[in-house]
């Protein structure tokens, strides 16, 4: 993980020499590692569609992966790509020049989403939903455009954290942002490499580096949003229990359908006693 010399992605020129950061972004690596290879996102010689929105999530993605890249422990090819959805003052030069100094392969969409967003949801309500389904529609084709078999995001831990917590307390689910699932049509992955990573690093990460990020003036610009509200039900029970996201997190990936209530991933109904796969265990 040391850098010798001149030995280093661009994406890494400048990184803070503290001892502080060099664990920050070793920690990163290895969480980002962990959750490709646990989830079976490579196919040597594939190509990914790399989601740049210019939040600090998606920058810590780009060069946790290029870091990968660079090292000879991803053998994909990367294509970042921003979709600047026309928002009013969106800074539309920030991403293509640092793309270009960071020497980094990359593609710039203009669509007007906003506008249709705004005609489409009545005030008061949130734009997520519909901004989400139109952005993914256009990443999707992009995708396909460029010769990519995955669009690659940027949800982290604490999203798929907050998703589960929203479909249980909204939804009446149990589910979430899976790290790896195949889109409606078939044909293209969607993966979440920064799966196994914790908010505060990827934002600790792209501010010591120094990374021009962008904030969406979008959704996240709306007060009283569902997420928000699970989100500061979180932050207070990490407050008070710090590690306690992580405990949960782990349960995500521990999951015993034979104790839940789902007839449909369990056979109730053909449980008898003296069953070698009965669901016993003490209570």
């Amino acid at each position: 993980m040391l850098d010798d010399n001149d030995e280093i992605h661009p994406l890494f020129y400048g990184a803070p020499k503290t001892t502080e950061f060099k664990k920050l972004r070793k920690r990163l690596v290895q969480n980002v590692r962990e959750a490709v290879d646990q989830y079976g996102m490579v196919q040597e010689g594939a190509r990914w569609l790399v989601c740049l929105s210019g939040g600090k999530d998606s920058y810590t993605l780009l060069a946790i992966l290029h870091e990968l890249k660079w090292r000879g422990l991803l053998p994909v090819e990367l294509l970042a790509c921003n979709l600047d959805q026309g928002q009013p003052g969106f800074p539309a030069t920030v991403l293509p020049e640092f793309l270009e100094k960071m020497q980094v392969p990359h593609r710039i969409e203009y669509q007007n989403t906003y506008s249709i967003v705004m005609d489409k949801v009545p005030q008061g309500r949130t734009y997520c939903a519909l901004c989400s389904r139109l952005r993914r529609g256009h990443l999707y084709r992009i995708a396909r455009e460029e010769g990519c078999s995955a669009v690659v995001l940027g949800h982290h831990r604490d999203d798929i954290l907050e998703t589960f917590f929203m479909n249980l307390f909204h939804g009446g689910r149990l589910a979430t942002m899976p790290p790896k699932l195949v889109n409606e049509e078939g044909d293209l992955f969607l993966y979440r490499p920064l799966a196994h990573v914790a908010e505060a690093d990827c934002d600790k990460f792209a501010r010591d580096m120094n990374y021009p990020i962008i904030p969406c003036d979008l959704c996240g610009s709306q007060d009283g949003l569902q997420r928000q509200q699970v989100k500061q039900i979180l932050d207070g029970w990490e407050r008070n229990s710090p590690g306690r996201r992580q405990v949960m997190f782990k349960a995500l990936t521990n999951v015993r359908p034979s104790h839940m209530l789902d007839p449909k991933l369990f056979d109730f109904a053909g449980l008898d006693i003296g069953d070698k796969t009965s669901n016993s265990s003490d209570f």
